[in-house]
């Protein structure tokens, strides 16, 4: 069973907005990231490079908090190419607490001789440059990135994602069968990661490391547009 189509608001166009910062931008590493641009609204979701992005972070407060770690997989609705993942640990500027250390297992001893973000930001624009970046929930990855670019180069980096756990959310939270269930007083079904995986027989990977979310969140989106959508839906439709 398909998801009905969405009537969507009047947004701005990324393509638009991408193509404004590139010439907007002072610095030439993100002036060459946003000339790269992205697929146009109208793009089939099977014919639109996609890079799966997770973090693991500190804390949820991008103001707060900071990337202790990156990882990237890109792919496509046919193929996982994981001969091309990233990973990267990161040294935060803000220490660690034991909090996120028992959530992401990364410690002291792990940042020690890690990189600061700002000595691998080329290479993490290079990966996701012309991609659709999908995460599962899209309010830690882009805020933390972003927040983080601005502290380093002085201007932001903000870009279009296919968020999973918002399309989980189309349809196990705003359903009229889910809708049902909750006035016959049971509780909503989860969205997390590893719960919406579960829904489509995909296997079961430890979660809090950022390269394994990262496969997870891509296997995900696939299983979410041969259920619910299609090859053909338009990369605009899924998009935030």
């Amino acid at each position: 069973m398909r998801l009905p189509r969405r009537r969507k608001l009047p947004a701005p166009s990324w393509p638009e907005y991408l193509a404004s910062r590139a010439e907007l931008a002072r610095d030439p590493l993100l002036a060459r990231y946003f000339a790269a641009g992205t697929p146009a609204p109208e793009t089939p979701i099977a014919e639109a490079p996609m890079v799966a992005l997770d973090m693991e972070t500190t804390g949820l407060d991008e103001r707060r908090h900071a990337i202790v770690s990156i990882g990237l997989v890109p792919f496509s609705m046919g193929r996982v190419r994981l001969a091309e993942r990233r990973y990267w640990v990161l040294r935060p500027p803000r220490p660690l607490n034991a909090k996120s250390v028992t959530f992401h297992h990364i410690t002291h001893s792990d940042i020690a001789g890690a990189p600061d973000l700002d000595e691998i930001l080329e290479e993490l624009l290079e990966a996701i440059a012309g991609r659709l970046v999908v995460v599962h929930y899209r309010h830690i990855e882009r805020p933390f990135l972003d927040a983080a670019v601005k502290a380093r180069r002085g201007e932001g980096l903000m870009f279009p994602v296919i968020d999973t756990m918002s399309l989980e959310a189309r349809w196990y939270r705003q359903s009229l069968l889910a809708r049902f269930k909750r006035w016959m007083g049971r509780p909503p079904a989860s969205i997390r990661l590893y719960d919406s995986r579960g829904r489509y027989g995909l296997p079961v990977y430890s979660g809090h490391h950022a390269l394994v979310d990262a496969l997870a969140t891509a296997e995900l989106l696939q299983a979410q547009v041969a259920t619910y959508f299609g090859p053909e839906t338009p990369v605009g439709e899924l998009w935030s």
